[in-house]
């Protein structure tokens, strides 16, 4: 099966943020703080990782990073609306210079049809710009959705950090 390719890529994104005085903070909902955790596994993120906000519930990325409620009610909290609006809230809460986002269905209970257990959508903000994905990774079991999601969020921060460059 082979080593799991996240730690050399969060090591990859610190070096880069650290490289480029950037720093920048997690809000979570489906992963619970993994993907804040897989970033400061590094050693040395403290110069980078700002923090992260775990905001499980509708009413904590409300009240923790602004996400606006009718967003919220409107489009539901899995959703490419919520997911940037919770990586545009957590950044400019914070202050840093990047936010990841995630929001989605991890199971094994919560899919619908419209809306099934393994959608993810994450989001990176920047000043430039803030990019979203949705992610539909299917009904492989809650841990595996969680693990995925972390991979695709770390993946989605050094494609955003790397573009940004040119």
């Amino acid at each position: 099966m082979g080593t799991s390719p996240e730690p050399s890529l969060a090591k990859s994104i610190i070096d880069l943020l650290r490289d480029t005085n950037k720093t920048i903070v997690t809000a979570e909902s489906c992963t619970g703080g993994l993907i804040a955790a897989a970033l400061t596994d590094v050693p040395g993120s403290s110069a980078a990782v700002h923090g992260g906000y775990v905001t499980y519930s509708n009413l904590a990325k409300s009240k923790m990073i602004h996400v606006p409620a009718r967003l919220i009610h409107d489009y539901g909290a899995v959703s490419n609306q919520v997911a940037r609006a919770m990586a545009d809230g957590a950044r400019n809460t914070a202050r840093v210079d990047i936010a990841v986002s995630a929001t989605g269905i991890a199971g094994p209970d919560g899919g619908t049809d419209k809306k099934p257990v393994g959608l993810v959508y994450l989001a990176v903000s920047t000043d430039l710009a803030t990019v979203v994905i949705e992610h539909r990774f299917g009904d492989i079991g809650r841990e595996a959705v969680r693990r995925a999601t972390v991979a695709a969020a770390l993946e989605l921060i050094m494609q955003v950090m790397t573009s940004d460059e040119d």
